[in-house]
């Protein structure tokens, strides 16, 4: 991913997932769409969590992995968290996707039943179908809200206890987020991370604020820009405004980071084919079979021009006006050619007498 400037748009474990792809190449960004209120010392989840001792549920609904580690966590500190534990494995659990079933797990739990949609609509509809009237219910939710789940199990009989956990709160860091978004739109940044839906919502209403949205949407559908979900439902939000993003198989951070580098290797296979290898010109920086030339900013300006022309000769003319200044002295031009050159090889760029320049293409091209 050398090259690639990367925005990571969450909050939470937003260091591991930038060193993930720094390590790769990427340059990476970081601008949080929302941050995370905790609710380890919130007095009303302690409440719900005593009421739920008292009268222990039949079935517990476990939304959001970072979820139920915090509301063990915040048992602990009241003491409780033995007690919760023994409770939540004599209920049948039913997990929300592979990360909630994770936390079960690390809990010492087991997961009867996944959603491997992770969408809160497919728990909703096993249990409508199965029926819960007079099932006392506890369903722990994330940071968006209920998803509906408490409203439709009440109306269908069953007796809800909802545990928030944690909250979504605004971003952090309000100029940078603004910022972020502007780049998008204006070809600065290669790539956008997502990790939760609401996130996803947050930055795309941080577009809406600037004016930009239709900016990052044209440069999305012609593939300049690279949106990445961590999973379908984080990746909903983005399609609902005609952004269609990359998806892991996995709902994992690691997965997400893989199906990037993948994608990215794919455009790396799509390369010009040139007499001394495989080009790539990406926005910062030019590949050849991989390496990276290196390249001033106006040299990779001819290179892209170059490269655009697809092995049409480019006039001297056409390379003078993409440098900087206004200069016309032919000179200028051999010049930025001739660093071409002394990077990527001296048949990389081939010189066509008396007409100007051209990209030195395999046979094959």
């Amino acid at each position: 991913m050398a090259g690639c400037v990367v925005l990571v748009t969450a909050d939470r474990r937003s260091a591991e997932l930038s060193s993930a792809l720094a390590r790769r190449g990427a340059t990476v960004r970081h601008a949080p769409a929302m941050t995370i209120v905790p609710h380890e010392h919130d007095d009303e989840l302690l409440i719900a969590t005593k009421e739920l001792l008292a009268a222990p549920p039949d079935v517990v609904v476990v939304t959001t992995g970072i979820g139920l580690r915090g509301w063990i966590e915040a048992a602990d500190a009241a003491g409780l968290a033995d007690e919760l534990v023994l409770v939540l494995g004599r209920a049948r659990i039913i997990a929300r996707g592979p990360k909630a079933r994770g936390a079960i797990q690390a809990a010492g739990l087991t997961a009867d039943w996944v959603a491997e949609s992770e969408t809160s609509a497919e728990i909703l509809e096993l249990l409508l179908d199965e029926g819960v009237a007079g099932l006392r219910i506890a369903v722990q939710h994330h940071g968006a809200g209920a998803d509906g789940l408490d409203t439709e199990l009440a109306a269908a009989g069953a007796d809800v206890a909802s545990l928030v956990v944690y909250r979504w709160g605004p971003t952090p860091d309000p100029a940078a987020l603004a910022q972020s978004v502007r780049d998008a739109a204006s070809g600065e940044i290669d790539a956008v991370v997502f990790t939760s839906a609401p996130g996803a919502h947050a930055w795309l209403a941080a577009a809406d604020a600037e004016g930009v949205t239709d900016g990052i949407v044209a440069r999305c559908a012609d593939g300049c820009l690279v949106a990445a979900a961590v999973g379908p439902v984080t990746a909903l939000p983005l399609q609902d405004r005609g952004i269609e993003p990359i998806v892991p198989d996995r709902g994992r951070l690691g997965a997400l980071v893989r199906r990037l580098v993948h994608h990215f290797e794919v455009a790396q296979s799509s390369a010009v084919a040139t007499v001394n290898g495989h080009l790539q010109v990406r926005r910062t920086v030019a590949l050849l079979d991989g390496h990276v030339l290196p390249l001033s900013p106006s040299g990779l300006a001819v290179l892209r021009l170059l490269v655009d022309a697809g092995g049409d000769v480019v006039s001297r003319a056409a390379v003078l006006a993409v440098l900087p200044g206004d200069s016309t002295d032919p000179h200028a031009a051999e010049v930025a050619i001739g660093r071409l050159r002394d990077a990527g090889g001296r048949t990389l760029v081939q010189t066509v007498v008396k007409r100007g320049y051209r990209l030195g293409l395999s046979p094959s091209e």
